[in-house]
């Protein structure tokens, strides 16, 4: 069956465009036709733009946005001390739980502006420690997350065997996370069988970071998995770049780039603290960067040299990591603002074919993020799917806006705000900025939360 939106004016790839009408099937786009008429049965937005795809995404941390907002006894709170508040938060979540966790952390996405997520999914056993009879319960609760929203998922099940370098044995707080090569398979096996790639879903993996994948059981997991996104933690944060160097000789962008064959089908996520020499092999290697602008700032991670990695062609993508806050246009604007604080200058990251800093932000968001999830999403053209945000063009704060300055407004001064409608995979799920089951998700996220904290 064939459904049809009507657009006065939407951004495809070859620019603006005014009266565009779109006809989809199986959610997927098959025809884009200008200049046209609307017809009584389509959808019609104001002004649409493609959904933005978020490539990395730990959604049960979303439970635990600003519980990790107070000074610590050390009085040196960072990264590492922030790890700890969130391992004792995940010790007392259950499959429902976390089900209840991704469904609403997946709605909150829909109506902040991301259509499809990269779950970055490192839960694998039960609050002891022992894996479900069902090895991959935990990564399908996701999935099954993803069909009750109606949003876009590339799943990525994380190995994770060590708490250092070196193959160190894992502390008490990763015991959830930890398994071994055979048992990965297993999770990994269970997963394909369940969620079959589609249009609409994907499955990839995740070593999680060289201090948790030794290097031998690295290049056995990428022999196992030739093909599919390869999404890994990297250069986060200048404790692990150091340890790194201290065990290997090298830094770990360094490492990957000269041991683990990184090509178009990886994202390095974070990747923060990149010599000039990374960034121009990290560039020329086709991968994505996965940049959590927000979350970066929240953690106190470090800014990614974003405007030299543009310089050097790179690709990169957005994603909420930590859920901290959700907004897509948030992220893009945490980007650039970050560089013009440390250049001192203004529409850094914007160039001469696009002067617009929020389309030339979106374009490179849309891109990347498509790449990094291997879907065919980040545009309205025929074969992609068929995810748009639809903006409120009668908000105030587009008053005399249209084009580009509708894009910049978003994303600089009104954000998620804007956003009246979301169509995933053609299907209505946002209205009037409200997913179409926001009082179930609410009712049944209130009560889970307050007990995991109750009990806390």
């Amino acid at each position: 069956m064939n459904r049809t939106f009507f657009f006065d004016t939407a951004w495809l790839p070859a620019g603006w465009r005014r009266k565009v009408r779109v006809t989809v099937r199986g959610g997927l786009i098959c025809e884009v036709a200008c200049g046209a008429a609307a017809a009584p049965q389509d959808v019609q937005l104001a002004l649409a733009l493609p959904g933005v795809p978020n490539l990395h995404s730990h959604a049960f941390q979303r439970a635990m946005a600003g519980l990790a907002e107070r000074r610590g006894p050390s009085g040196t709170d960072d990264f590492w001390s922030w790890r700890e508040v969130m391992y004792r938060f995940l010790e007392r979540i259950d499959p429902d739980d976390l089900e209840i966790i991704a469904a609403y952390t997946y709605a909150d996405l829909l109506e902040a502006g991301f259509t499809t997520v990269g779950e970055f999914h490192y839960l694998h056993r039960d609050p002891h420690g022992v894996l479900y009879q069902d090895p991959a319960e935990l990564a399908l609760r996701h999935a099954a997350a993803a069909d009750t929203t109606g949003i876009g998922l590339t799943l990525l099940p994380v190995f994770y065997e060590s708490s250092q370098f070196g193959g160190a044995a894992p502390t008490a707080g990763q015991r959830r996370f930890i398994t071994d090569l055979e048992e990965f398979e297993r999770i990994s096996a269970r997963i394909r069988a369940a969620v079959p790639v589609s249009d609409a879903r994907n499955v990839g993996i995740a070593p999680h970071s060289l201090r948790a994948v030794t290097a031998a059981h690295l290049a056995r997991l990428l022999a196992g998995h030739p093909h599919g996104p390869v999404h890994i933690h990297a250069a986060e944060q200048m404790k692990e770049v150091e340890d790194c160097v201290a065990f290997t000789g090298m830094r770990p962008v360094e490492w990957l780039l000269r041991h683990a064959h990184v090509d178009a089908r990886w994202c390095l996520v974070h990747a923060t603290h990149l010599t000039d020499r990374e960034i121009r092999e990290l560039a020329g290697s086709g991968a994505v960067a996965g940049l959590c602008p927000v979350t970066e700032a929240n953690l106190g991670d470090g800014i990614f040299p974003s405007v030299a990695y543009a310089h050097a062609a790179g690709r990169w993508g957005v994603g909420t990591d930590s859920h901290i806050r959700l907004d897509a246009a948030g992220e893009l604007r945490q980007l650039e603002y970050a560089q013009r604080l440390t250049r001192r200058a203004r529409n850094v990251l914007a160039h001469a074919d696009q002067p617009s800093s929020g389309a030339s932000l979106l374009a490179e968001a849309l891109r990347g993020g498509a790449q990094a999830l291997a879907l065919p999403v980040g545009a309205i053209a025929s074969g992609c799917r068929a995810d748009f945000i639809g903006l409120d063009a009668q908000h105030p704060d587009l008053s005399g806006r249209t084009a580009d300055s509708a894009i910049d407004t978003w994303v600089f001064a009104s954000g998620r705000s804007l956003i009246k409608d979301v169509i995933a995979g053609g299907e209505h799920v946002v209205e009037g900025g409200r997913h179409r089951d926001r009082d179930r998700i609410n009712a049944a996220y209130r009560r889970t939360v307050s007990r995991l904290l109750q009990t806390a």
